[in-house]
């Protein structure tokens, strides 16, 4: 620990909690973005704030998707994710507008 204070800068960690909360799904696929949301978690060793880290992951998520997905109870993030990719194929097979 002592180490990575000496060589990684003060404003790491808050520049990925920042990238953390600004990230959307947009035109990503469910796969591209959960990928995206794990190396953060990773890099930023934040395992242990699951709960906000899900809240961010659910508010980055394209609309249709969240409005299903979040009627659902999950306690991990990868419950929450799978979830999502379910929907989101569901909806590519019903065509681009779900509601």
């Amino acid at each position: 620990m002592l180490i990575r204070r000496s060589f990684v800068p003060n404003h790491y960690y808050r520049d990925l909690y920042l990238k953390l909360q600004g990230l959307n799904q947009g035109s990503k696929s469910m796969d591209v973005y959960f990928k995206k949301i794990q190396i953060i978690i990773i890099r930023a060793n934040m395992i242990k704030d699951m709960k906000a880290t899900m809240a961010s992951f659910l508010n980055g998520l394209n609309r249709d998707i969240v409005n299903i997905v979040e009627l659902q109870h999950y306690v991990e993030l990868e419950d929450m994710a799978h979830m999502a990719i379910k929907v989101e194929r569901q909806i590519k097979r019903r065509g681009s507008t779900y509601f």
